[in-house]
């Protein structure tokens, strides 16, 4: 599959489809946890890796925050909203600068971890999905010209 990026322009809202349960059901817990955990890995090695808490112990709880929520959204237990209240990504997001590019290399993180997993097209497509317009909500700041 391609993984596109539909472009987009700070401060759009376009609607969200949920991923397919599937996804969940597919990978158990452990194994969505490991997919966010690859993403993570990825994106810490990154242009984008300022984002991201700088010490172990912040990114390991980055890391299980981020399960959690993909978790929930695939129609597991409530953990994020059990452990950190409801969601509202974009606010959570607000203080960090999340440009097109940022957006861009989250994106193509995923799209690397994503072709690497032993699961059905469909439900990658479905997560993909999901992934590219939950990341056009993220995006708070317009990139700066060069």
């Amino acid at each position: 599959m391609e993984y596109n990026i539909t472009p987009a322009q700070v401060g759009t809202r376009p609607p969200v489809d949920l991923p397919d349960p599937k996804i969940l059901e597919h990978l158990g817990e452990e194994g969505m946890r490991k997919l966010v955990s690859d993403h993570y890995d990825l994106l810490r090695e990154s242009n984008i890796s300022g984002l991201f808490p700088p010490s172990d112990e912040g990114f390991a709880l980055a890391k299980k925050h981020s399960a959690d929520f993909f978790i929930q959204i695939c129609g597991g237990p409530r953990y994020f909203d059990q452990n950190r209240g409801r969601p509202m990504m974009a606010a959570r997001h607000s203080p960090f600068a999340i440009t097109q590019e940022a957006r861009r290399i989250w994106l193509e993180s995923y799209a690397l971890v994503l072709t690497q997993l032993d699961m059905p097209e469909e439900l990658k497509e479905s997560f993909w999905r999901y992934i590219d317009v939950f990341s056009v909500w993220m995006m708070n700041t317009v990139d700066e010209e060069n």
